[in-house]
């Protein structure tokens, strides 16, 4: 099987110190036999950093992997990510009414730097169901925040 496919979506650090553990190399001598720093490799293999395509490559010879094989996994695994946070990035729109959002398309809210707005128009016209996922996304901290503070008209705080 394709190391690409059999690991598509996993960082490569992974793939590595399973690689690295299989074949009883320390990490240590391994990142100074192709020029890296211990410590680099080291957050490589816990996830915490990306694999720089230099490395990949020197990686995937001495390894004896397809060329381009970690790199791509470090691309399938940025994809991933990024899609992840994508989708945390903004609420369930299908619980969201469009109408609530009459004067603006949905899909172009910077749900961030617009916190403010949103969470006032959906407790100002929004269902139950709406304002439950406003706090979901927001959380009740914030929201509350948002509707204590707002000098405009008085919301209930939600608990």
């Amino acid at each position: 099987m394709d190391i690409v496919e059999k690991y598509k979506y996993i960082h490569p650090g992974k793939v590595i110190l399973r690689e690295l553990e299989k074949r009883q190399i320390k990490q240590r001598p391994f990142a100074q036999k192709i020029g890296m720093h211990p410590q680099t490799l080291n957050a490589i293999c816990k996830g915490r950093r990306k694999l720089p395509l230099e490395f990949a490559l020197k990686m995937e010879l001495y390894f004896e992997f397809p060329e381009g094989s970690l790199a791509l996994l470090q691309t399938y695994f940025d994809i991933q990510s990024l899609k992840s946070h994508q989708a945390a990035s903004k609420p369930k729109l299908e619980l969201l009414r469009k109408q609530l959002f009459w004067d603006t398309d949905i899909n172009l809210i910077d749900w961030e730097k617009q916190s403010k707005a949103v969470i006032l128009r959906v407790y100002k016209r929004g269902t139950d169901r709406e304002k439950q996922e406003i706090n979901r996304f927001y959380g009740t901290k914030l929201v509350n925040r948002i509707l204590t503070n707002n000098t405009e008209k008085p919301y209930k705080v939600h608990r």
